[in-house]
């Protein structure tokens, strides 16, 4: 059975116990707690499921490391991995996004941790690492992820639509930028498309609703998708995939690398 890109709280507690199912638990910030679904691993993308040596905030990791990584988690060839996190769908969307890049079958869990709450499941310590290494092989996709550089070149060529899921008065220099040293605006030529305007109370909303918002911002044009620190993008590039799209692309460094004053990039303000 292909796992779904997005699963329910129901689906997840008829398959929770399936020797094949890993899953995993990408909650950032302050949401990081210690209590999740039980079996849960902790997916640590403020942590070793990120790199911290360049202007991003949660830089993805290179193919070696990355295998290793979910090695460490017990994910073996084969397996298949739902992700959540503790605000509904934020940071478990990141999460989906690199291991698809990776090759590995994943999904999201719709309203994650509050949804399954609500759908009477029940929680325990999150498990920091798994009691048996895995071994799964790492099959990277190169055009998951891009650089400064292309996004700029496909701005310039019109060859796709970047699609922002800051807010809006992120997007168009009102709010200031809630990590230090960052310029306000955005990505001149890119569209503003919030990520909260594709959920409803921590959950997606239907498909049909996604496909509008995603046609709306891009119309048939490939999409790169940006935000703060890469993890919202993803949000983005999760609508357009259940909408029907396989042109998809995130910019990883996102506002954290552009929004430099020493990158050098251009900045508009505005809508």
């Amino acid at each position: 059975m292909t796992l779904p890109d997005l699963v329910s709280a129901t689906w997840l507690q008829h398959h929770l116990d399936d020797e094949r199912l890993v899953v995993v638990d990408a909650s950032v910030g302050a949401f990081r707690g210690a209590d999740g679904i039980p079996g849960a691993l902790r997916f640590d993308l403020d942590g070793v499921m990120s790199r911290h040596d360049t202007d991003g905030v949660h830089d993805m990791l290179d193919p070696v490391e990355f295998e290793q990584r979910l090695r460490d988690l017990g994910v073996r060839d084969g397996d298949r991995v739902v992700a959540y996190d503790a605000q509904g769908i934020f940071s478990s969307a990141r999460a989906w996004w690199m291991l698809e890049a990776a090759g590995v079958e994943a999904a999201v869990l719709d309203g994650g941790l509050p949804g399954w709450v609500d759908a009477g499941g029940e929680t325990q310590a999150t498990r920091e690492r798994a009691d048996v290494p895995g071994d799964v092989t790492v099959r990277w996709r190169d055009d998951a992820f891009v650089g400064a550089d292309v996004v700029a070149r496909a701005i310039a060529s019109d060859e796709a639509v970047v699609l922002d899921a800051r807010s809006f008065e992120r997007f168009a220099g009102i709010a200031r930028e809630p990590r230090k040293g960052l310029r306000g605006g955005h990505i001149p030529g890119s569209v503003s498309l919030p990520y909260e305007a594709l959920e409803c109370d921590g959950r997606l909303q239907e498909v049909g609703s996604l496909a509008d918002r995603i046609d709306e911002a891009a119309g048939d044009a490939p999409i790169i998708t940006t935000c703060g620190s890469g993890v919202t993008a993803c949000i983005v590039a999760l609508a357009a995939t259940l909408a029907g799209r396989d042109d998809v692309r995130v910019y990883d460094g996102s506002w954290s690398e552009w929004g430099r004053p020493e990158s050098g990039r251009p900045v508009a303000v505005g809508d």
